[in-house]
């Protein structure tokens, strides 16, 4: 089985759509009238949430004359959040067939089918023309991707002179064994956690300078605690939550998270960079 493959069945649930309606029924939301908020706690897949998404996408100048490309867009939540928040028309590209499928349901849910567009494919291999975009950014998707050199030459690619690229992953900061499995990987095989530095310097390679770096450990290791409260509060997970995505270890994946954070092994980091002219 290829890596593609591979990544992709990790993340494949079999019957997402059906799930995330049941959950919505569950959790007392009137379908008709869902707003993005309402989606939230599913479709964004990264830690820190919709907070995190806010803190950085903020940073990339995003108005309703961009044209702006989600790589590795999931089920399509930061894309909603972008297409609603700040007006812009959002492309995202995902290697999950699944993801990419319910996403586009989704989109429709909140009525932003006319705004955003969901396709499958490689981020190596983007089916789109050279200087397509005003911006792009990446949440929580580079460590799936051990070719970050390639991924960064295909997103300078697509990308006007002067874009914005911003990149929020899950980075190595520190030497040691991994514990998995993790959200991304059910082991090392499919996990490509890359240092900071290798992400400069493929950033660099491409033609980007790296205009911002800034380490979210500490609001990784407080958003945790917040959740660790509320679920004990509330004897349990919610119903629409991201456990629907990690399946029956979701448990197990987050603690393990968790205890990598806390040993100072990995951290998310946000790098924003500028495609040179």
């Amino acid at each position: 089985m290829s890596d593609d493959r591979r990544v992709s069945a990790h993340y494949t649930h079999g019957d997402l759509s059906s799930t995330i309606r049941a959950a919505i029924d569950a959790s007392g939301k009137v379908f008709d009238s869902l707003s993005i908020e309402d989606l939230a706690p599913v479709d964004e897949f990264h830690i820190g949430g919709r907070q995190a998404s806010e803190d950085f996408l903020s940073q990339l100048d995003l108005d309703p004359g961009r044209q702006v490309l989600d790589v590795g867009c999931g089920l399509g939540g930061a894309a909603r959040f972008v297409a609603r928040r700040f007006g812009s028309r959002v492309t995202g590209i995902d290697l999950t067939p699944e993801y990419v499928a319910t996403g586009t349901e989704m989109n429709a849910w909140v009525g932003l089918a006319g705004q955003i567009e969901l396709h499958q494919g490689s981020a190596l291999q983007m089916p789109f023309a050279e200087r397509s975009f005003d911006r792009a950014y990446m949440l929580h998707v580079g460590m799936n991707i051990a070719d970050k050199a390639g991924l960064f030459r295909e997103v300078f690619r697509v990308l006007t002179d002067g874009g914005s690229f911003g990149v929020y992953d899950v980075m190595r900061v520190g030497d040691g064994e991994l514990a998995y499995p993790v959200p991304w990987a059910g082991s090392a095989a499919t996990s490509a956690v890359g240092r900071p530095a290798e992400y400069r310097d493929a950033l660099q390679a491409a033609g980007f300078s790296v205009a911002a770096e800034r380490s979210r450990r500490d609001f990784a290791l407080q958003f945790f605690e917040q959740l660790r409260l509320k679920s004990r509060a509330a004897g349990g997970p919610p119903a629409l939550g991201l456990h629907i995505l990690m399946g029956t270890e979701a448990r197990h994946k987050v603690d393990n998270m968790l205890t990598n954070i806390e040993a100072g092994l990995i951290a998310p980091v946000e790098l924003i960079a500028r495609k040179n002219a």
